[in-house]
């Protein structure tokens, strides 16, 4: 199969190289498997690309500007850590950790293994009243449904009572990737579940931190 015909959504790219003759022992099953989730992860983008929600166009599209390297998340931190107090500069700074190894493990290392081709937007009929410019970097996974789940999961874990908002938003940040046609569901629920790991792992580590810390201060 030519670079031209390839596939786009991953799980039928990764069947296609395990139908490879280089493979001796070929899995039919698990080959079936991804072109199936390929075909489901296609006819997501289109049938999101087909909604008529043109009232959702324009805030859509700035959202997802907007989400570009991690601006809101930044914004909400600096505002966790200028008036929250000690818990708000904890928050802050927990959520930037989760973020920035995020950003490592996510744009740095899977990205650029995936080498995901992105969605093309006028085969797949998204309106162009909803385009918003086209990434340079792979497709999957999507790194700002990783950031904001990585943020809001560990954000939350530290101020609870922003447990549901953070994650609302999180949510809508991810749908609008799919929604300008600039990622398949595929790479953001991936990308969100990714974030979410990240974000557990980096609040667990920092409340244990804090937690040892407290335990030397009380210590005689």
């Amino acid at each position: 199969m030519t670079s031209a015909t390839i596939p786009e959504p991953v799980g039928e790219r990764l069947a296609d190289r395990l139908s490879t003759r280089h493979f001796r022992v070929r899995p039919s099953g698990a080959v079936r498997m991804l072109r199936r989730l390929g075909r489901i992860d296609r006819a997501a983008y289109r049938t999101i690309a087909d909604m008529h929600t043109q009232p959702l166009d324009r805030p859509l599209r700035w959202i997802s500007n907007f989400a570009d390297f991690s601006k809101p998340w930044f914004l909400a931190a600096g505002v966790f850590a200028a008036f929250g107090g000690a818990r708000g500069r904890r928050a802050a700074v927990t959520g930037l950790a989760a973020i920035g190894l995020n950003s490592l493990l996510v744009n740095q290392s899977i990205k650029r293994a995936g080498a995901r081709r992105r969605p093309n937007r006028t085969q797949l009929g998204v309106p162009e009243n909803r385009w918003v410019r086209m990434p340079l970097s792979t497709s999957f996974p999507s790194g700002h449904a990783a950031s904001a789940s990585a943020f809001a999961v560990s954000v939350g874990r530290v101020l609870p009572g922003l447990r549901l908002p953070l994650r609302v938003a999180a949510v809508i940040v991810a749908f609008s990737r799919v929604y300008t046609g600039v990622h398949y569901p595929g790479d953001v629920v991936v990308g969100a579940a990714l974030g979410a790991i990240v974000g557990r792992a980096t609040s667990t580590v920092a409340m244990r931190l804090r937690a040892s810390s407290a335990e030397q201060r009380v210590s005689p």
